[in-house]
């Protein structure tokens, strides 16, 4: 690394940490990755060099492969045969407010690639990077998404204040107390090139999620952080999905930004219809069918499942679920687009 890139990384880890300590000032969700991807994102639109080199982003993305796969319990394998309608209801609506939200971006003049990717709900990495290898815009999907999952965990919370009428404040808990499995984290130099011969969708997250729910659904081992561990986890990670965003100017934001509020509320208007199906053929309650399809991360969408006290274990399986159908699916529908394209 040279100097200039050392200097960069550095300014994007103090802005990081800045806008971590911000948002975990006001109490949101997820501090630690949405202040620094904010930060980063307003610093890259003031013309600042901010930057976080591809291997350190691997890295950590294959870290937070691991937490996620290791939250694939026994207990959820397990409830796995009761969820097939939900599950089925869930890949619908996806590919519903996926299309409708889609439809909006290509009004505001997204190509078709950039449109299909910047609405994909979750696995926000895989599909910028899947968006731009089948030729769309990496920026234009970068930001849309980034923006759909600070939108959604802004625009959640006080909708299920308002739904079971509570006044109280949300009190969000570490996903996992104390470090177990962290033997786990020397293998993952063996996993990316493993994943990479599989020719797996965005194998430094794929792999290692694999990996991890195999060893955790058997019940062999599982890979917990505390609280300070997975909040280093995902500054990293936030400063890298920030530090994207380098020339975006203060006037294209704001637009971007009012572009995303209109998709996200398209999606989630959707969702929310197969969220009530859910509700009504599988009686689950409506706040956690919603938390299950909405179109966040997953790692976002498990935390504010802790925080709000709903239902954990379905809300991961759904999006683990959706999660690994957009992996597989998403390098087959890039690749349509681009022959509709060119025959068109």
């Amino acid at each position: 690394m040279d100097q200039a890139a050392g200097q960069a990384l550095a300014r994007s880890l103090a802005i990081g940490s800045l806008g971590g300590a911000v948002f975990h000032a006001t109490g949101l969700p997820l501090a630690w990755m949405l202040g620094p991807l904010v930060a980063n994102l307003l610093a890259t639109a003031r013309g600042l060099d901010v930057r976080v080199p591809e291997r350190l982003r691997e890295a950590f993305l294959g870290v937070l492969g691991l937490v996620l796969g290791s939250q694939v319990t026994r207990q959820l394998a397990e409830r796995l045969v009761d969820w097939p309608l939900s599950a089925a209801l869930l890949l619908a609506g996806v590919a519903a407010s996926t299309a409708a939200a889609a439809a909006w971006y290509r009004r505001c003049g997204f190509d078709s690639v950039s449109a299909w990717f910047a609405s994909a709900p979750g696995a926000m990495t895989a599909m910028i990077l899947m968006g731009e290898k089948g030729g769309g815009d990496p920026q234009r999907i970068a930001i849309a998404q980034s923006l759909r999952v600070v939108l959604v965990v802004l625009i959640l919370p006080p909708l299920f204040w308002a739904y079971e009428g509570a006044a109280g404040e949300v009190q969000a808990e570490a996903m996992a107390r104390g470090f177990a499995g962290l033997w786990m984290l020397p293998v993952l130099p063996l996993l990316f090139p493993l994943g990479r011969w599989l020719r797996l969708p965005t194998p430094t997250l794929l792999t290692p999620l694999l990996f991890a729910a195999l060893l955790s659904g058997f019940d062999i081992a599982s890979l917990q952080l505390e609280e300070w561990g997975l909040n280093l986890m995902l500054w990293v990670l936030g400063c890298a999905i920030g530090a994207r965003f380098r020339g975006l100017s203060s006037v294209r934001l704001g637009r971007y930004l009012g572009q995303a509020l209109v998709a996200t509320l398209v999606a989630l208007a959707v969702l929310s219809l197969f969220a009530e199906l859910i509700h009504r053929l599988v009686g689950v309650p409506r706040d956690v069918a919603l938390l299950a399809l909405a179109p966040g991360g997953i790692g976002e969408m498990a935390i504010l499942a802790v925080a709000l006290d709903l239902d954990p274990v379905f809300v991961a399986f759904h999006h683990l679920l959706r999660m690994i159908v957009l992996m597989f699916c998403a390098p087959l529908w890039a690749r349509w687009l681009q022959r509709r394209a060119a025959s068109g």
